[in-house]
């Protein structure tokens, strides 16, 4: 998606979208991460707290009615107003009968120039989950999870088919041209790595156009995609424009990844305590 300061804009663009991916066969829809509104993690502002909604809210019920409607489930990504001033990086899930079936908080909350999230975002409280819906099991995370092994494995026991990131994720424009075709490689690499070592599929969903700054900012570089348990790239969408990706996923190639490449079985859990530790390294 390419989104505007118009919430009402963004939601209208996202069911647009949401209706052409259903138009071409797709059973479980995502959109890109905080999709109502530009991503205004880039400053440190009070007044941007107002962008919040609670959940059930606005956003789940216009998604719920969207699924019902359209008979697929939705992953939306949202500001959720829990509290007076606990706010969270939400992910929901709408079933296919409009039921919201699951909720995932985001774990991991950056704080990186132009990504200012933790002045916004409480870490997540929920875990590491998945959650059934009529057309099959899916895992939830949210962009900077993206590049964290352990996210991506604890999710993928418990289950799903697929992992799907909503993300917004881009260049600084100043970086882009020694940096920029790193950074998409890297971007893409480790992701797909998690398809690989979990034996799943995975789907990240971007946004794209230029926010902020015209000589700063964030130039959101799309390339949204879907790969399989190998690591194939089924489907991958523009670098600078809005797009609707559709792929097959089949659980039955989850099944026989699985089997060929035990990285399941062969786990040793008696070793991996020391992964709670911070560092290792000896001083």
């Amino acid at each position: 998606m390419r989104c505007t300061g118009d919430a009402r804009e963004n939601q209208a663009a996202a069911e647009e979208g949401i209706r052409a991916a259903a138009k071409r066969g797709a059973k479980v829809v995502c959109l890109p991460e905080l999709y109502r509104s530009l991503y205004f993690c880039q400053s440190e502002d009070h007044a941007n707290f107002a962008l919040a909604e609670p959940i059930p809210g606005p956003s789940t019920n216009a998604l719920g009615a969207l699924a019902k409607k359209l008979k697929v489930a939705i992953v939306g990504s949202l500001f959720e107003r829990r509290a007076a001033g606990i706010y969270h990086n939400t992910a929901v899930v709408l079933d296919a009968d409009g039921c919201h079936v699951g909720t995932y908080r985001k774990m991991h909350i950056p704080d990186d120039p132009l990504y200012y999230e933790k002045f916004y975002f409480t870490p997540g409280d929920l875990g590491f989950q998945a959650f059934d819906t009529k057309h099959g099991r899916i895992g939830t995370l949210i962009c900077w999870d993206q590049w964290y092994p352990e996210a991506a494995r604890l999710t993928a026991l418990r289950g799903p088919t697929v992992l799907f990131y909503p993300t917004a994720i881009g260049w600084h424009p100043s970086e882009k041209k020694e940096w920029g075709e790193s950074q998409i490689s890297a971007w893409q690499t480790i992701q797909r790595s998690h398809a690989i070592a979990n034996g799943v599929y995975v789907a990240a969903v971007n946004r794209v156009g230029h926010e902020g700054a015209r000589t700063a900012g964030i130039e959101f570089f799309g390339a949204s995609f879907i790969c399989d348990p190998y690591g194939r790239i089924l489907a991958e969408a523009s670098r600078n424009r809005p797009a609707v990706l559709v792929a097959e996923v089949d659980p039955r190639t989850v099944e026989t990844a699985r089997q060929h490449w035990p990285f399941l079985r062969d786990r040793r859990i008696d070793a991996y305590g020391p992964i709670t530790e911070r560092s290792l390294e000896k001083r």
